[in-house]
């Protein structure tokens, strides 16, 4: 998946819009999503999953299954914020609060409704959040967003870290699928004890051949002459499109319009 990612954004239709741009435009519908309300939210939705799969071409399939996983992790944790329970004695307090429970012994469990509006905000803030990044991470390669970091006068250090980090990604994941395909072919996953002894091996060899390689990418480095600072060069062959821009920006000033009559009381508050 990380490997498809990278490639995707290197390939969508927006490729040759700045980078600056889209970090600007990702970054304002980030803060807007973090501020608004659920209707404003939902809408963020919509709006970046047309910029993503429409106007940038990501295949459907690979942005369904990223927002899955934001789904799923939002779906383990609501329980958690809607399931309460108080002592049968204490039961008048919970009354108002309750929108279906169950006695159990001397404990009453109920749903409660504070619960559900608040892992209803939790939800559509998560939703329109992760669409943001999603947006920014399918459309500009991570290269170009350390570049542009460091021309917003970002320190180098911190650049640094995150190039290393990526490229850390990627031997990782180059050497699980070596040991993992010298396993499969050895038989190593034919049945529940193999599998569970050919894991455990998996997860030692990983994290030593990985510091192995690691050290040899260290190696590299210093060999051509690593001063202290990582310096990477990318042609600017970017064309700037009006209609994006007056796109983007119509779309957030629609957003916090939206916003300011729904803290107005123009609107229903959901």
């Amino acid at each position: 998946m990380t490997l498809q990612l990278d490639t995707l954004a290197y390939t969508n239709q927006l490729r040759r819009l700045p980078p600056e741009h889209k970090l600007i435009f990702a970054l304002t519908t980030l803060i807007i999503s973090l501020c608004a309300h659920p209707l404003v939210q939902i809408l963020i939705v919509i709006w970046m999953s047309i910029w993503t799969v429409i106007y940038a071409k990501i295949p459907v399939g690979v942005y369904w299954r990223l927002l899955m996983f934001t789904i799923v992790f939002c779906l383990t944790s609501l329980p958690a914020l809607m399931v309460n329970g108080v002592a049968i004695a204490n039961l008048q307090t919970a009354q108002l609060d309750s929108w279906y429970g169950l006695n159990f012994g001397h404990f009453y469990i109920y749903i409660s409704r504070s619960g559900i509006i608040q892992a209803w905000e939790i939800v559509t803030r998560s939703l329109a959040s992760t669409s943001c990044l999603y947006f920014l991470m399918l459309t500009v390669p991570f290269t170009e967003i350390l570049q542009t970091l460091r021309q917003l006068r970002f320190p180098a250090l911190l650049t640094d870290l995150l190039l290393l980090m990526y490229r850390f990604i990627f031997i990782l994941l180059k050497t699980a699928n070596e040991l993992l395909t010298a396993q499969n072919s050895r038989g190593g996953y034919r049945n529940w004890h193999t599998s569970m002894k050919s894991l455990a091996l998996l997860i030692g060899q990983l994290l030593q051949r990985t510091l192995q390689q690691y050290s040899q990418f260290s190696l590299g480095l210093q060999a051509r002459g690593f001063s202290g600072e990582l310096r990477f060069w990318h042609p600017r062959r970017y064309r700037s499109s009006p209609r994006y821009i007056i796109e983007a920006i119509c779309g957030c000033v629609l957003l916090i319009g939206l916003e300011i009559c729904q803290n107005a009381g123009i609107f229903t508050r959901i």
